[in-house]
């Protein structure tokens, strides 16, 4: 099924003008190898700024769950990844005595693999339920629990999606959610083009090749005939914007084909693909995404720097 939908973005995607693919395809197996790799890089601020919210404001992020003595809470991460800040929040949850169920759902089912194996060994009491697929669609099975729950959706995933696919995301959301459910959003906030670009374009190439590897994932599982060497990656961002944007950029007039779903696409020279944005957020973008919703902000936690932010949100 995910390879099916796979040749059909890549088919949609490259008809466009201008040509895109979903960055969700960034995550098969090197993929996540190169993104555990970037979030290492002394360039991406974001897993550190948010890690460093989570292992100090864990306590303070838990008081604004508001949690009942005896209550019975599920806690599901949408896009899980590995991990490494939600440790920090579920051994937490455990010394205040909460009585919970762990939800990661994640597209990648190495990431949840790995995941599942890392828990095992670090907190051997946790319940843990994961979920491989598109949480796009799985929200519907958050309805099936009476229990409440407390959805996590970290690193500024949402800074990957438009602001009107975010409204829609948030929508679908909402809708899957009872009153009093919480929502903790991590967002990357805006800051000047120095900081951002290089997180995006970092010295040792590590995000150029999470970048190609896209070329690679679809000559490998759509027997496309991408020739690396003829693609170069294209980040760029503007701060009145606040949106970074990666491409690959065509070196050379060139046709590619794709043999999975017979197809041919033309590139010309210094032609690009947008495979991802990052939307950086304040105060005033995150009340637009929400201000159709059935939501509310609650509060803001905030590294030392100001430059990542969780959002503890409301459903009302």
């Amino acid at each position: 099924m995910i390879l099916e939908q796979f040749k059909q973005d890549v088919k949609f995607g490259l008809s466009q003008t201008p040509k895109q693919i979903p960055s969700k395809y960034f995550y098969d197996k090197r993929g996540d190898e190169l993104f555990v790799q970037i979030m290492n890089m002394p360039e991406y601020y974001l897993t550190r700024s948010e890690m460093e919210i989570f292992q100090q404001q864990a306590a303070d992020i838990v008081s604004s769950f508001d949690i009942q003595k005896g209550e019975e809470i599920e806690v599901v991460e949408l896009g899980a990844g590995d991990g490494t800040k939600t440790i920090h929040l579920l051994f937490e949850l455990i010394r205040a005595r909460v009585t919970f169920k762990y939800v990661p759902i994640d597209i990648s089912s190495n990431a949840l693999t790995g995941l599942e194996h890392r828990m095992k060994e670090e907190i051997p009491e946790l319940s843990i339920n994961s979920l491989h697929g598109d949480y796009f669609q799985m929200l519907n099975d958050l309805k099936k629990s009476p229990n409440r729950k407390i959805i996590l959706f970290l690193g500024s995933n949402i800074g990957n999606m438009s602001d009107e696919q975010a409204k829609s995301f948030v929508a679908s959301l909402s809708a899957n959610l009872n009153q009093g459910d919480k929502i903790v959003l991590g967002v990357d906030l805006i800051k000047e083009k120095e900081v951002v670009l290089p997180a995006y374009d970092d010295s040792a190439g590590i995000t150029r090749d999470f970048n190609l590897n896209l070329l690679e994932r679809m000559n490998r599982e759509l027997q496309a005939n991408f020739d690396l060497n003829a693609f170069v990656h294209d980040p760029e961002y503007h701060e009145s914007e606040g949106i970074a944007k990666s491409f690959l950029k065509s070196t050379k007039k060139q046709v590619v084909d794709i043999k999975s779903i017979n197809a041919q696409f033309a590139f010309d020279e210094n032609e690009r693909i947008h495979t991802e944005i990052s939307r950086k957020y304040n105060d005033d973008i995150l009340k637009k995404i929400i201000d159709q919703s059935p939501l509310s902000v609650q509060q803001r936690f905030t590294d030392q720097k100001s430059w990542f932010g969780d959002y503890i949100i409301n459903r009302v």
